[in-house]
């Protein structure tokens, strides 16, 4: 009689199942947050500094526009991240990167919270990178 020899990345795919969903969980949230910043800025609140000398110049509602759709895209690549299919983890990669590069830009609007996001958006990125292509949360 022969034993199966379990392999060694076996033991990994209940931490990559949950990494990837926490990362989901963290997408829709961002996601959830950059509608909230959105709106936020397309209603013209008095909640955000306006920079003059910015090299990057957009209006703040113009900024409004950018974090509006692409929070509503965070948040239905966040949900369908839930499915574990490949293409949700690499568009949530693909968005959250996005995200983080916007709110880079936007550091002169909201200098703690766009700091706060980019640290978010970088641990998003890694949870849905860490996962191995033969853990269940990968297919």
């Amino acid at each position: 009689m022969t034993q199966a020899v379990k392999h060694p990345a076996h033991n990994y795919e209940p931490l990559a199942t949950g990494v990837v969903t926490f990362g989901a969980v963290m997408l829709v949230i961002g996601g959830v947050l950059g509608i909230f910043r959105g709106i936020m800025a397309v209603a013209k609140d008095n909640v955000f500094v306006s920079t003059p000398d910015y090299v990057f110049r957009f209006d703040v509602s113009g900024w409004g526009w950018i974090h509006l759709i692409l929070g509503f895209i965070a948040f239905a690549v966040g949900l369908s991240l839930f499915k574990a299919r490949l293409w949700a983890r690499i568009a949530g990669v693909a968005i959250a990167g996005l995200l983080l590069v916007t709110s880079f830009l936007s550091l002169p609007y909201y200098p703690v919270w766009s700091v706060v996001l980019i640290a978010m958006y970088g641990f998003i990125i890694w949870a849905l990178c860490v996962a191995r292509p033969g853990a269940s949360g990968a297919r």
